[in-house]
């Protein structure tokens, strides 16, 4: 202690306190350290993103559009969050992540930003959004457009991040937008460290589109291919002409089969389950087409007979043969009125259930996923298999059973409430664990034999945990077409332009079978939004006015109060 007073009270004490200030400031710039005390640990980094960021070879660029001026308290909110978690994120990436905010519409003419929004959504699939900016002076307000998203930039290649995509709408009043921007937020560590995950991969994941069994091919699955394509290297494959499915498919999807698998493509399938392959299904086993309608003004609902029930049943799942309807569902154009001058209106069409997310990563926080004649799906026993619904319905369903016949008088009787009482079942469902063989104590020597001789020889139970994704609805992944616009995304409803949350659940759920590093785990976060009550704002403005103006001010002369009696009993001593 008394070589510190020696080392202040020497003629050299500010040269000590320069050297004091230059050691701190190098160790805080060397070591970092924030603390977290939110409860939903709103400012920390996965293990995943953290290990991405670090693990960053070159410079990555990122121009995040969402900034202007005079933007809504909430919208500014978003901006100053995704300051914040890229900041963050440079901490790890350090020198090779760079990022700035960019006003894109900023010294641009009306037609000049009309080039640039084109090129926006060619590119990277950006929209712009209409905003109401903060009320001025004499109650207007100032109409703009703002571009929720960025674009990540590394060597050569650029790639869009749409933050709104996905996302429940949920209305314009303030505490609906801010109810919006909350889940953005929550999404925020996914849709950016995604893009740089797949902007930085040197090897794409191999994904095989099966055929063979009538699946679905050509412009009605337009957008789901070439979503594939996009994202992972994609080839198609004919399991029926080929001797086994390679174990280097990462991951294979069966979309909408419509004639009878044989037991010799089951096994197939069954063994590059058992080798560690993953399978998405998205299958319909009834019989339920929509151009049927039209064509045919109407049709029975019968059973496709795939014969995968048992394959299906023995993973621990069963498709049911029923058709799901839901008060909560999409909306159908019908002609109506004077047939010399038709009137289209929308109709609720309980056949067109949109569905629930569950808490999982796959589906959590998506806005709903429309589905076209689903049937549904109960889970059954398999011994150390887990079970995890994605898809649910609402909770005014009902199940019809089948056969039944399917036609527009449907749309001609309002749907009685009352026969809704079926709450949350399942249309879509992951499987995960060691999967045991279908075919245990089934293969013939022969066919043992066979699969040896091309080198996969029959394994009975999987060595190591295996992934399956069953949804009962194949329509999911299809998409509609337009004479005008061609192929439509899927999940794109006609009549109406709205635009469900499909794509990004069929994504997503590639994603998680084929990705090892866990970064869609980001997306099961779950930010609590904490609004003030609005009634009581109003009410009490007056009284907290006061408070935050008067308190202050209180409190000095408090403290100035207390300091000069203590100085007089101090002095007067």
């Amino acid at each position: 202690m008394k070589s510190i007073n020696k080392i202040w009270s020497s003629k050299l004490w500010w040269l000590f306190l320069l050297i004091l200030v230059v050691v701190v400031n190098f160790l805080a710039s060397s070591f970092h350290s924030r603390l977290d005390l939110t409860k939903e640990k709103r400012y920390t980094l996965s293990e995943a993103s953290k290990q991405l960021l670090k693990s960053l070879k070159e410079p990555v660029t990122i121009d995040v559009f969402v900034h202007k001026k005079n933007l809504p308290s909430e919208v500014k909110k978003l901006e100053n969050s995704i300051a914040e978690f890229l900041l963050n994120c440079k901490e790890y990436g350090r020198n090779n992540l760079k990022f700035r905010f960019v006003n894109p519409y900023e010294g641009l003419i009306d037609s000049a930003q009309t080039r640039m929004e084109d090129s926006l959504n060619y590119f990277y699939g950006l929209y712009p959004s209409v905003l109401s900016a903060p009320e001025k002076v004499g109650d207007e307000l100032e109409i703009s457009k703002l571009i929720h998203g960025a674009v990540v930039k590394y060597r050569d290649t650029t790639i869009g991040i749409d933050l709104l995509q996905g996302q429940k709408g949920f209305g314009t009043e303030k505490e609906q937008r801010a109810a919006l921007y909350n889940n953005v937020e929550a999404t925020m560590e996914y849709k950016f460290m995604h893009a740089i995950e797949k902007i930085v991969s040197d090897k794409k994941p191999i994904v095989g589109y099966a055929l063979g069994h009538g699946e679905a091919f050509g412009y009605n699955i337009n957008d789901a291919f070439l979503t594939l394509r996009s994202n992972y290297n994609t080839d198609t494959i004919n399991i029926r002409q080929i001797p086994f499915i390679p174990s280097e498919l990462n991951a294979l999807v069966i979309l909408k089969p419509t004639s009878s698998f044989s037991e010799a493509d089951k096994l197939k399938i069954d063994q590059y389950l058992m080798r560690g392959g993953k399978v998405f299904w998205m299958i319909d086993v009834m019989y339920a087409e929509f151009d049927s309608l039209y064509k045919s003004n109407g049709f029975i609902a019968f059973d496709r007979a795939l014969n995968l029930d048992d394959l299906l049943f023995k993973y621990g799942a069963r498709i049911n043969q029923n058709l799901l309807q839901d008060m909560q569902c999409d909306q159908l154009g019908q002609m109506n009125g004077d047939p010399k001058n038709p009137q289209r209106r929308l109709v609720s069409w309980p056949f067109f259930p949109v569905l629930n997310g569950t808490n999982h990563p796959i589906s959590k926080n998506l806005d709903g996923v429309r589905s076209i004649f689903p049937n549904t799906i109960d889970t059954v026993k398999a011994q150390g298999i887990k079970k995890t619904f994605l898809l649910r319905s609402s909770s005014n369903a009902r199940v019809l059973s089948t056969p039944a016949k399917i036609d527009f008088e449907f749309l001609q009787i309002a749907p009685d409430a009352k026969l809704f009482t079926i709450h949350d079942t399942g249309v879509a469902v992951l499987l995960e664990g060691k999967f045991q063989s279908f075919y245990t104590g089934r293969v013939s020597k022969t066919i043992a034999d066979s699969l040896s001789s091309y080198g996969v020889p029959f394994i009975n139970k999987a060595e190591q945990d295996g992934k399956m994704i069953v949804v009962a609805d194949g329509d999911i992944a299809t998409n509609e077409i337009s004479q005008q616009q061609g192929p439509l995304p899927m999940g794109h409803n006609f009549y109406t332009g709205h635009t469900f949350a499909n794509k990004d659940f069929f994504l997503n759920s590639i994603e998680y079978l084929v990705n090892p590093s866990d970064i869609l785990e980001t997306r099961a976060k779950d930010y609590t939004l904490r609004l003030l009550d609005p009634i009581k704002v109003k009410e009490r403005k007056t009284l907290w006015q006061f408070i935050n103006i008067a308190t202050p001010v209180l409190l000095v002369i408090l403290f100035g109060f207390i300091y000069q009696q203590i100085r007089k009993r101090k002095y007067s001593a």
